[in-house]
């Protein structure tokens, strides 16, 4: 598996937040997880939004790698 990044990604809020919420469930995290996420996102301005949503991916990531399921990264 590839890791997930939002490069690329609509930079709609939605979009964003429909990204980061389908990595996490496909990443085994439970719906309150993704929930707190979801409250978190929204609930400032959409800087808040991406920030929160980067480091989520990150951490998402992080799970992945830990447990051996992503694929060693390119070098650039």
């Amino acid at each position: 598996m590839k890791p997930y990044d939002l490069v690329g990604v609509d930079g709609n809020a939605f979009s964003v937040m429909g990204y980061v919420s389908n990595a996490m469930r496909r990443s085994g995290y439970k719906k309150e997880e993704v929930d707190n996420y979801l409250a978190d996102a929204q609930s400032s301005d959409y800087n808040h939004l991406l920030s929160v949503s980067v480091q989520m991916v990150d951490t998402v990531n992080e799970r992945l790698r830990q447990e051996g399921k992503l694929d060693e990264e390119e070098e650039w």
